[in-house]
């Protein structure tokens, strides 16, 4: 059996988002939002688009695994273990499942996200 590629977001730099809201885990009021773009069908894995508006915020890798592309924007990410990365345009960021930290975003950032949630 063929499997045909479905393209769901064409362009991810330019496509359109729900409203921001405020982000639960922001220091200082910044807003996000997102919009998945697939699922697998056991629901273990989802891909979308996420965007923030610039300020900082906590981030908590509870149960699953993401790896991110940046699409535009630059953030400072830092790991309570105290690994720091700049993030820009064209950046891949890998955070694993239990994987805790701060982002600080400079202007607001927009991402693709593959998530993989753990059984």
């Amino acid at each position: 059996m063929d499997v045909v590629p479905t393209i769901a977001t064409p362009d991810a730099n330019v496509m359109s988002l729900p409203a921001h809201v405020l982000k639960p885990t922001s220091l200082d009021g910044q807003t996000e939002t997102s919009a998945p773009t697939w699922t697998s069908p056991d629901g273990t894995v989802e891909t979308g688009v996420w965007e923030c508006t610039a300020g900082t915020f906590t981030a908590t890798r509870d149960g699953y695994d993401e790896v991110a592309i940046i699409l535009s924007g630059t953030a400072t990410v830092r790991s309570d273990a105290g690994e720091t990365v700049d993030l820009g345009p064209g950046s891949t960021l890998v955070t694993p499942a239990s994987w805790t930290g701060v982002w600080t975003v400079h202007d607001t950032i927009r991402k693709v996200y593959v998530i993989r949630k753990l059984a």
